[in-house]
């Protein structure tokens, strides 16, 4: 059974990768269309909410605790191609977030990036050992003084290995361009052509329009995908979600006042964030994780209307094992 005292409560279940061998490969917490139908009878059809539903009954207040919803992150072509047609087989209507840089000419590379490091090495971690070469510098100390922010990484994202959290830590600590200029550097030795990817990679505009004709639910995931997004100026962010609702918007032919849901992109947010998702009118924004954040100043686990928990799919897989 999926539900248990840790988990007896309504919350979101967080998607993002799906592969099928051919066209869309295996990589790290990627999983197939068999898994996803065996995930979905293991939580329990009768316990999914259309997102629509889900979010009518949130606004209405009337959620029962073992009712959940299925939301899916990035815009990654893998889920219109993998996921949706499972969803439109068991009549399933979910959440889509987008971010929306990647409609235009200049999209983050956060889903590129990924994919080079799953695929054009052996594993991950000698994509870590590749990448800390060409960073060239010491990171002995830091380590050491992030030692504590691992460990407790670790036990909010166990999906996550130590080395993925490492990694993480010093992407965050550098620069962008640096962090940019190495990733072109390391592709340009593996003979690896970013431009190529797109396609394979990203979301159309006519995949958001085909989602939003098909009932499912589209949202706001920032423009740029900032991993850090509460580390920007309270003007930075909100250009992020200006950007975000005004493209989602004029792609699928909608009033702003029509978009009125969100996820936090890598769960990142803060006082200003809200703010700015409060006057955009977004009325149901999830975040990532299932845990209390008293740092954020969380007293609950849902804690507000734009602070709802999500389970990560690759904790539920640990208990279908």
């Amino acid at each position: 059974m999926y539900f248990n005292h840790n988990n007896n409560f309504f919350h979101g279940i967080m998607f993002h990768h799906f592969h099928d061998g051919v066209v869309h490969k295996n990589g790290q917490g990627s999983i197939s269309k068999d898994v996803f139908y065996k995930l979905i009878n293991f939580i329990g059809r009768e316990n999914i909410l259309d997102a629509n539903i889900f979010y009518e009954k949130f606004k209405k207040k009337i959620l029962k605790e073992k009712e959940v919803c299925l939301t899916f992150d990035d815009s990654i072509k893998c889920q219109i191609d993998i996921a949706l047609p499972v969803l439109e087989d068991l009549k399933i209507k979910s959440f889509f977030f987008t971010y929306t840089s990647l409609f235009e000419e200049k999209p983050d590379n956060l889903e590129i990036y990924r994919y080079f490091r799953m695929n054009y090495f052996t594993n991950v971690n000698d994509f870590y050992l590749m990448f800390y070469k060409f960073l060239n510098r010491n990171l002995e100390e830091f380590f050491r003084q992030n030692e504590k922010h691992i460990i407790i990484t670790k036990c909010k994202f166990s999906f996550y290995s130590t080395e993925d959290i490492k990694f993480r830590l010093v992407r965050n600590l550098i620069e962008k361009d640096e962090y940019e200029k190495i990733m072109i550097n390391m592709m340009n030795e593996k003979k690896c052509d970013p431009n190529k990817l797109s396609s394979l990679l990203f979301c159309s505009k006519e995949d958001l329009i085909q989602l939003d004709k098909l009932g499912h639910v589209v949202g706001l995931h920032s423009h740029n995908h900032p991993t850090l997004l509460e580390k920007l100026s309270y003007d930075e962010q909100k250009l992020e979600y200006d950007n975000c609702i005004s493209i989602i918007s004029k792609i699928l032919n909608k009033s702003k006042n029509d978009i009125k849901t969100m996820s936090h992109p890598c769960g990142s947010y803060n006082s200003d964030t809200l703010q700015i998702l409060k006057d955009l009118g977004i009325e149901l924004g999830f975040k990532q994780i299932m845990t209390i954040e008293a740092e954020k100043g969380m007293k609950k686990i849902n804690n507000s209307f734009l602070e709802i928990a999500r389970e990560d799919h690759s904790e539920i897989l640990k208990r279908m094992i």
